[in-house]
């Protein structure tokens, strides 16, 4: 069966020394995974370079997505093999090139030699001069424009072979996930947590997600669209679990027993320690959370004081620093914003305070708390677990 190469470049994956043949390992049975749709699909390492090979009636743009999606990929190209031969590189460069001209209708190319195997006759430079003279020859519509081309073709001289291809597909680069321990995210509705879950994911953590929810003041669609901002971070992460819990009974009891400017920050208490207790269960090694300083009541530096102060184990905020800009930017590049911006309101919602308390006392909250009978609480609410497996 005839395939099509891709070339797949690792980033930070390349410096990680001793430790460099784990990280490659990992990154090769992800995309090995990643590519497993598709027939006779193949990959390998090859000095530094994955070669990714699949049946050419596979539409490129597929495979490459497939491909760019895994963590730990910095770029792929589409790419032609040639014979160590500068005329029949030049021969395959413009084959190659023409099917660009038929495409697209391109005017004008320039041509990048790169000569990593020293013992081949031709330097770089001249590499650029003679397969662009030949490609010139051979695809009459085409000018040189060296400064601002249309299409740059790369030939890379190897040991192993020559390769050339046009452009690299940026991926996400990190690390290969699976390569830096687990964690529970705790997912929200909104915009910020997804981001955060893939932030974490993107630096090899597998994660997990626990969700709230206050039905029947939060209707069930409030849950799907949680779902389905889970089903997008699956098409990054693999399969999913997402633990569901019922935060109602403790709300309402915080509302009946407590002041209500500390409403938000004791629910978000609740919500520690309930995460904490799921991630022991399921060995995550940390929670995470999409919070941004400052960015609503409680989130100050005073509130996630108070709100750590529930927990023993370290809690991850990627977002912490971000401006709000950046992190909608994120959002609608990774394929969660227009989800999250649906309107449909989780259970932060539920109950929400007029003037929530932006300073919180540890002592006074404390106080406050301890008319609850925390631990039955808690306890309520962790049994109250359902558990949904999400696919990409």
């Amino acid at each position: 069966m005839d395939k099509q190469l891709y070339i797949v470049r690792c980033g930070e994956v390349a410096l990680k020394g001793m430790n460099k043949p784990y990280f490659e390992r990992i990154l090769l049975e992800r995309v090995k995974n990643a590519i497993k749709v598709f027939p006779d699909a193949e990959a390998k390492w090859i000095e530094g370079l994955m070669f990714v090979r699949v049946p050419k009636e596979i539409p490129e743009d597929e495979v490459v997505d497939k491909c760019v999606k895994v963590f730990g990929v910095a770029s792929v190209s589409v790419a032609v093999e040639a014979e160590k031969d500068i005329d029949a590189i030049g021969a395959k460069a413009a084959e190659f090139m023409q099917n660009i001209i038929d495409i697209e209708g391109v005017k004008t190319f320039k041509v990048k030699g790169k000569r990593a195997d020293k013992s081949f006759p031709v330097e770089s430079p001249e590499i650029g001069r003679v397969v662009g003279a030949i490609v010139l020859k051979t695809c009459k519509v085409l000018k040189v424009d060296v400064h601002n081309p249309e299409v740059t073709l790369t030939v890379d001289v190897r040991r192993e072979g020559v390769y050339i291809f046009r452009d690299k597909v940026r991926g996400f680069g990190g690390l290969p996930l699976g390569t830096n321990g687990k964690g529970l995210i705790l997912m929200s509705g909104g915009i910020d947590s997804p981001v955060a879950a893939f932030m974490m994911a993107k630096r090899g953590m597998t994660i997990e997600a626990v969700h709230y929810h206050s039905y029947p003041y939060t209707s069930p669609r409030a849950q799907q669209k949680v779902e389905e901002l889970v089903k997008v971070l699956a098409g990054y992460m693999g399969t999913i679990r997402m633990h569901v819990i019922n935060l109602l009974p403790i709300q309402e009891q915080i509302v009946t027993n407590c002041p209500e400017d500390e409403t938000t920050i004791l629910v978000r208490r609740f919500m520690m320690r309930i995460a904490e207790q799921i991630a022991i269960k399921n060995n995550n090694m940390m929670l995470i959370t999409g919070e941004d300083l400052g960015q609503v009541a409680s989130q100050t530096a005073e509130a996630l004081v108070v709100t750590d102060a529930v927990v023993k184990m370290p809690v991850m905020r990627p977002l912490i620093a971000m401006d709000k800009v950046d992190i909608m930017e994120k959002a609608q590049e990774i394929g969660t914003y227009d989800i999250s911006i649906q309107p449909y309101e989780d259970c932060c919602t539920v109950f929400l305070p007029k003037h929530p308390t932006t300073k919180p006392k540890l002592s006074k909250i404390e106080n406050d708390e301890a008319k609850l009978d925390v631990e039955a609480l808690v306890a309520a609410a962790v049994a109250s677990e359902e558990i949904i497996e999400i696919r990409p």
